[in-house]
């Protein structure tokens, strides 16, 4: 691997290193006087940008951001980067995690629009929201056989299938597992130095819901729920209990049961939407009764509980879980 060298003061060197597939276009090396990297390759491929400032430590890259690539040649800005100094880039082409969906980044409405059937209060005033990043998500909900494999106990009560979604799980189990699964994936060098398993934001999570559309659920508007059975295990067709992931319809974006099976916990605390413009919300700072956010819809909700900005709270007590509630996983940059 070819080093350059560089010895003012804001001069950043670009060392752009690819995995590249077969017809991948080769990726390019340059000097630039800027902090980020042009990165050369496939549309629709996704890199993992990385930076470090002393090239003798291998071990010191540190990850950016993932992005998918909207050109054959596109410039990576790094915008928080240092004021001074010399800092080095490179992108690392990715393979798609075992069952996560690239999450591009966009804006979106957030919430439901005042005349939408089955609307809650807590549902507006709609924000537009803007994910300035892309991430992974997990395709399904966290299976039984995915907590057990982790974590080695199994807390659900709808047992017999390890396919079915883990549930009864409290906040602290779900982002515990979160923190052990990533301790795991780095030391087995499955995952990008310096990315992490995590719950969505609740803003994340409808994004990805709503995969593009702005209707009640994510194939539409389906004002009688005919179609809603075909989509979710909710209270009408789930048999008062879970089923195993991925046997209803996906969303556009490939992702399963956002409506149904159960509810998912979310990284915010529960709090009222400021209205307005917000770009990568993280919720309120607290909670005066200790709520997290939960959504999607539930085996035992009801057909507007599975709509795309239905949104609840639960507390994060240890000693709190119920069998409704479950969750999948992010994988993101810092």
């Amino acid at each position: 691997m070819k080093i350059l060298k560089a010895w003012p003061l804001f001069t950043t060197i670009l060392l752009l290193i690819a995995k590249s597939a077969p017809a991948q276009t080769p990726p390019t090396l340059g000097l630039r006087l800027f902090a980020g990297v042009n990165i050369t390759g496939t549309v629709g491929s996704i890199y993992v940008v990385q930076s470090t400032s002393d090239l003798s430590q291998t071990n010191s890259w540190a990850s950016l951001a993932f992005l998918q690539l909207p050109t054959t040649n596109y410039l990576f800005v790094d915008t928080g980067g240092p004021a001074q100094g010399t800092r080095f880039y490179r992108a690392l082409l990715q393979a798609p995690p075992t069952n996560m969906v690239f999450i591009p980044p966009n804006t979106f409405r957030q919430g439901s629009p005042t005349n939408e059937a089955g609307r809650s209060a807590d549902e507006g005033p709609q924000n537009t929201v803007t994910i300035s990043h892309g991430f992974w998500m997990g395709k399904h909900e966290v299976t039984q056989g995915e907590y057990l494999a982790v974590l080695g106990s199994n807390p659900s009560q709808f047992t017999g299938d390890l396919n079915r979604p883990v549930e009864t799980v409290s906040w602290l189990d779900a982002t515990n597992y979160c923190a052990v699964l990533t301790a795991q994936h780095l030391a087995a060098g499955l995952i990008p130095a310096g990315s992490q398993y995590r719950l969505p934001t609740e803003a994340e999570w409808e994004y990805a819901a709503r995969a593009g559309t702005s209707t009640r659920f994510s194939f539409g508007d389906d004002p009688n729920a005919t179609s809603l059975p075909n989509n979710a295990w909710y209270a009408a067709n789930s048999g008062a209990m879970t089923h195993p992931v991925e046997q209803k319809a996906p969303n556009p974006w490939s992702l399963y049961d956002m409506e149904g099976n159960v509810s998912e916990w979310c990284l915010d605390w529960q709090g009222a939407y400021p209205g307005g413009f917000e770009t990568d919300p993280q919720g309120p700072a607290s909670n005066s009764i200790g709520d997290k956010i939960i959504r999607g819809g539930s085996w035992d909700g009801f057909e507007s509980d599975c709509r795309s900005a239905r949104r609840m709270g639960f507390g994060v007590s240890p000693f709190l879980h119920d069998f409704i509630l479950g969750f999948r996983v992010v994988l993101s940059c810092p």
